[in-house]
């Protein structure tokens, strides 16, 4: 965007955007008579429309254009605005060619969370927008990051909100669904899937699929803690008896920490007997008293809180000491 005028004087505010389009001579060149003007985008709202300094605006064509002429060449130049009688001299000329691109995905991204993977779906595509049959090669699957704290759940342009990494290619599929196994819990993506085809030896995409905001939550309790052991053993510098409990160490790498809970009921999963999450996979139970029969059972918590299902219980069962 221009930031001076040709005198070198810087402007006052952003100018407006005139985007136009024309057609060529039989010889590819432009025909300045036919450039007219597309879209406009006020010096207001340009902001919303910069990505990394450039400014990015869709130009729709209608799918009767590229039905009637598939091939056809169109032209874009851009200008900018200050006032009715004050405008830039037009852009470079910008050439395309039009063919009836895949229809849009009809209906919303379908998901499921799974504790690895996000798995994505969407209705096959097997029209162009114009409505006639086709093929569709592939699909694009695209993902950006949005700032949770900035985002509005309520609103449907999330594509000129505050991003934390824009929208970009994250992976291609030959079937209408993807299982996304790259996602953190707790961020905020939005994804975009496009329906793909070629032409003239080029892929050809359709618009974007309405945007899919999703922040996964983490809901996936750890595995339940294994091999769990008692063993009663003497202080000897206390001569009291106390007892130690170990098990395997969990895998999960969100794995906060261990709960250990007691009973003197078999059935009961009892009280817990550690109130701040362990961190490694032993405990030293110095509570227990002479003649009681004590039940352990382990579990494990993320970061996220979720708690696994306890172990079997192992038992101890310290002995009355003689008078």
């Amino acid at each position: 965007m221009p930031t001076k005028t040709i005198r070198g004087d810087r402007l006052a505010s952003p100018p407006a955007v005139e985007v136009l389009r024309g057609a060529a001579k039989p010889d590819g060149s432009p025909d300045p008579n036919s450039f007219r003007v597309v879209d406009t985008i006020p010096g207001a709202l340009v902001k919303k429309y910069q990505t990394d300094e450039h400014t990015q605006i869709v130009s729709p064509v209608a799918p009767e254009q590229s039905r009637a002429h598939p091939g056809a060449t169109i032209l874009y130049r851009v200008r900018t605005r200050v006032s009715r009688k004050r405008s830039s001299a037009d852009s470079n000329p910008v050439t395309v060619h039009i063919f009836p691109v895949p229809e849009q995905i009809a209906a919303a991204i379908a998901y499921k969370v799974h504790e690895t993977s996000l798995e994505l779906s969407w209705p096959a595509v097997t029209r162009t927008s114009g409505g006639d049959p086709i093929v569709v090669s592939e699909y694009h699957i695209f993902r950006g990051e949005l700032d949770a704290r900035a985002h509005d759940p309520a609103t449907k342009d999330v594509l000129h909100e505050k991003w934390i990494v824009p929208p970009a290619l994250l992976a291609s599929s030959n079937a209408p669904n993807y299982r996304d196994t790259q996602f953190d819990f707790g961020k905020t993506y939005v994804y975009l899937v496009r329906s793909v085809t070629t032409a003239s030896g080029n892929p050809l995409e359709s618009s974007d699929s309405d945007p899919l905001v999703l922040t996964p939550v983490d809901i996936f309790p750890p595995a339940t803690p294994a091999e769990v052991a008692a063993a009663i053993l003497l202080n000897p510098s206390t001569g009291s008896t106390e007892v130690d409990l170990s098990w395997s160490i969990n895998a999960e790498p969100d794995l906060a920490g261990y709960r250990v809970y007691r009973s003197e009921q078999q059935e009961d999963q009892g009280q817990l007997v550690t109130p701040d999450l362990l961190l490694s996979p032993a405990y030293r139970d110095t509570s227990v008293a002479p003649g009681h029969q004590y039940w352990y059972r382990v579990s494990a918590v993320d970061r996220s809180g979720n708690e696994s299902a306890p172990t079997p219980p192992a038992a101890a069962d310290i002995e009355q000491h003689s008078p």
